[in-house]
């Protein structure tokens, strides 16, 4: 296919080419674009596409001059048209040409095939139509055979061309010369063609059946594939044509979305779709994300969410800061994503697309040497020639060109309508040979934001929900996770205000509240004994790549970070009276389980104790649960410390873990596994993620995550959820055995008919029945894709949910 490149390519260049039927037309376009030196060529017969990689110095106009050499058409994709106009006129044409030769065509059939009605000089009638049929119901074929014809080249519209010719020449012989002209004559309807002589028999109704056959296949196949590029329009028509902009004196101008820019502020009404990705500034609302992530439930967005382009407001008026345009929207993405996969080729695809550009010229010399056999074999013309255009008809490679494309097709489409973005056919084909995924904590099974786990009080004190109302009004002012995590857990409404609000580094916060002195910091190791709590650190930013959340590596507490106390400075506190044994047991529990624990005191009583941690994700558990039911073998690797990780694979049942891993050591266990044979998947969302994705076997990005991370991954889960993940693995499972189930039923109908059709036991009108329905079987095989819906393993326990009411 590529030639002796002394060039490495510079460019990439798509083109829609114009007039390919079957693989045989594929791989002769790719194999003229190959012959340019430096340049491969992956032609895509379903979309009707060729992405070609080239030097610089070989420009678009000299490849479309090439494909337009080799008796195609060419020309450049227009992105902005969702629709093509030309696509839309060729399809009326083709339906009107469809319709008038089947108005010719059924008289024929019907006489041909059911002697009682055969009156006098019927045949002559038949001719009478099937010669219009012949010559303009057929012209698409004589005319592409042509084109072939003068670039040497045979496609399978040389095939049904010469079929209909030789049905239509020899019934013409037989009427003129043959005896099959007496008005008298009647011709019995049989599947099985005569071998005899006698009287020659016409074939008119080969004549008719043949085009009208194919053309109708050809039809069913442009709409059926037509349908499986639904995925992009659909992605398409979520774009917004145009968007209120609201300036900063208050006033409003609708401008088209093109002149958006990053920093503008828009307006979504209810019922509106959201222009572009941004930040909500004012108003809060539900958005409905269900056609961008495929999650159906609405998300509450106010003051400081981030939308994306495309979703919904289902809701009130919201008023939203763009922060990102054009190509560089999650929308956009998706899009290319999309468009990517189902541009690419699968491994199998190649092997069908080489056998089938020998394919065409091994059945001319097929057939004509079925004829040679049967002539000088003692057989009648008749006989010969009706073996021979059998054998013609029914080799044509119209299901072996489609059987994998469409499948990758609807996968592609099905996966982007699920929240599953693969971005090419060897990222579906690796999601079925994997066998061990490794897995990041933070941001992946985990929210990768801080969220209250627990409150434990003091036995006979104020109470879970004093203490929690005093701590969260004395963290008002605190911009530390901590602080705001208990601040969204006790909920903003109905807070007494705070005063006197002091934040000491390394320790907390302390303020007066309705008179009390509230204090909200971290326990004193020296006066409780306790290890493993993590310190409050108010300057400590979450890590690059994690949404929000607390870091994954803790600070050491050492005397150079002065934004940690550590033991000498813990000493020259005054020690804190001892904690009653029910705190003292809830700080250990949290240090157990990694997680955060502050405490809160009260005119100099502790009266509770909150335990802060980044939270499992809903699902997470099932989702781990099904990768082990499809065989596969979930390993957590994570920055985060070694209690926090074991707590986390304890709750999801995952047995092998690497706490403390830095982006290097993930890199380098995902070589281990991979040199001891295992197919290796990584999932995840940040920067530190991205060595491990790019040098695994699949590499799969949560949709929230990093640009860094995405463009290293294969796979791209759109919606936050990892069940998800096993949805992905079903559909690449499922995938594949279409794919295989079509090239076995593509392969399997020639190795059958052909034989029949050399040794004369197929009659040329069934031949292309037959031809027709096995390539409409392949195209409907694919999109029962379309409809997939991924039913979860069963099992046979949930995992807790994560608290949503305060706990005693």
């Amino acid at each position: 296919m590529s030639s002796t490149a002394t060039t490495p390519p510079a460019a990439e260049t798509e083109l829609i080419v114009g007039g390919m039927t079957c693989a045989a037309c594929v791989a002769r376009v790719e194999k003229k674009l190959g012959r340019l030196d430096g340049v491969t060529a992956t032609v895509n017969l379903a979309t009707g596409r060729a992405r070609v990689s080239h030097p610089a110095a070989v420009t678009p106009a000299e490849l479309m001059a090439v494909v337009e050499g080799a008796g195609f058409t060419a020309a450049l994709p227009e992105p902005e048209r969702t629709a093509a106009p030309d696509d839309e006129r060729s399809d009326t044409s083709a339906l009107t040409r469809l319709l008038i030769t089947a108005l010719l065509s059924v008289p024929v059939l019907v006489l041909s095939m059911v002697p009682a009605l055969q009156f006098r000089n019927w045949q002559w009638l038949c001719f009478v139509l099937a010669t219009p049929v012949a010559a303009w119901g057929a012209w698409p074929f004589h005319e592409r055979a042509l084109r072939g014809l003068r670039h040497s080249a045979a496609t399978m519209d040389t095939l049904v061309s010469l079929g209909v010719l030789a049905s239509y020449s020899w019934s013409a012989y037989a009427l003129f010369l043959g005896g099959a002209g007496d008005p008298d004559m009647r011709m019995p309807f049989t599947l099985v063609p005569s071998m005899s002589g006698g009287t020659a028999d016409v074939y008119l109704e080969a004549v008719v059946g043949v085009p009208l056959f194919v053309l109708t296949g050809r039809l069913l196949e442009s709409r059926a594939r037509h349908g499986t590029g639904s995925a992009l329009r659909a992605l398409a028509s979520l774009a917004a044509k145009d968007v209120t902009v609201r300036a900063a004196d208050g006033t409003e101008r609708r401008v088209p979305i093109a002149e958006l820019r990053v920093g503008d502020c828009f307006v979504v009404r209810p019922g509106e779709r959201v222009a572009t990705d941004g930040t909500v500034v004012a108003g809060s609302s539900a958005l409905d994300l269900s056609l961008v992530t495929g999650e159906s439930a609405p998300v509450e967005a106010g003051p400081g969410a981030s939308v994306v382009g495309g979703a919904v407001n289902s809701g009130g008026l919201l008023e939203v800061r763009a922060e990102a345009v054009g190509a560089d929207t999650q929308l956009a993405r998706i899009a290319r994503l999309v468009e990517e996969a189902q541009a690419g080729k699968a491994k199998v695809q190649r092997l069908a697309d080489a056998v089938a550009g020998v394919f065409v010229p091994a059945v001319l010399a097929v057939a004509v040497t079925v004829l040679g056999f049967w002539l000088g074999a003692g057989a009648s013309p008749q006989a010969a020639v009706t073996a021979a255009v059998a054998v013609l008809v029914v080799a044509c490679p119209c299901a072996l060109g489609l059987a994998t494309p469409t499948a990758l097709l609807a996968a592609t489409g099905r996966g982007a309508g699920l929240g599953i973005l693969v971005r090419g056919p060897q990222a579906l084909e690796g999601l079925r040979r994997v066998d061990t995924v490794v897995l990041d904590k933070t941001g992946t099974l985990t929210t990768g934001s801080m969220t209250v786990t627990r409150v434990t009080p003091r036995p006979g004190g104020l109470g879970t929900e004093a203490a929690v109302r005093l701590a969260a009004a004395a963290e008002s002012g605190s911009e530390h996770p901590v602080g705001r995590a208990i601040h969204a857990y006790a909920g903003a409404g109905g807070l007494p205000p705070a005063t006197e609000f002091t934040a000491t580094p390394g320790v907390g916060v302390s303020a007066t509240v309705e008179g009390h002195r509230v204090e909200v910091r971290r326990p004193e190791a020296a006066a409780t004994g306790v290890r493993g709590a993590a310190p409050e650190n108010p300057s400590a930013e979450p890590r690059e790549g994690a949404r929000g959340g607390a870091p994954e590596d803790a600070p050491a507490a050492t005397a150079s970070n002065p934004d940690v106390e550590g033991p000498a400075e813990s000493r020259r506190r005054q020690p804190d009276r001892p904690l009653p044994e029910a705190l003292a047991a809830a700080l250990r529990t949290a240090g157990q389980d990694g997680h955060t624990a502050v405490t809160v005191t009260v005119n100099g009583t502790a009266e509770a104790v909150i335990a802060l941690g980044d939270t499992v994700r809903a699902g997470s558990y099932r989702a781990v649960d099904h990768l082990k039911r499809l065989g596969l073998r979930p390993v957590l690797a994570t920055g985060d410390s070694e209690a926090a990780a074991r707590a986390v694979a304890a709750e999801l049942g995952i047995t092998e873990v690497h706490a403390r891993a830095t982006p290097e050591d993930k890199a380098q266990l995902v070589r281990a596994l991979r040199a001891k044979g295992h197919r290796v998947a990584v999932i995840g969302d940040g920067v530190n993620d991205t060595a491990a994705l790019a040098g695994a076997d699949l590499g799969i990005a949560m949709g929230g995550g990093t640009d860094a991370a995405i463009g290293a991954a294969d796979v791209t889960l759109v919606r936050e959820d990892m069940g998800a993940l096993a949805d992905a693995v079903r559909l690449a499972r499922r995938t594949s055995v279409t794919v295989r189930a079509n090239l076995a039923w593509a392969f399997g109908y020639n190795l059958v008919t052909v034989p029949l059709a050399a040794v004369g036991l197929l009659s040329p009108m069934v031949a292309a029945a037959a031809m027709s329905v096995s390539s409409l079987l392949v195209v409907g095989n694919s999109l029962r894709l379309r409809t997939w819906q991924p039913v979860p393993a069963r099992t046979g326990r949930t995992r807790r949910p994560a608290p949503t009411r305060k706990e005693s």
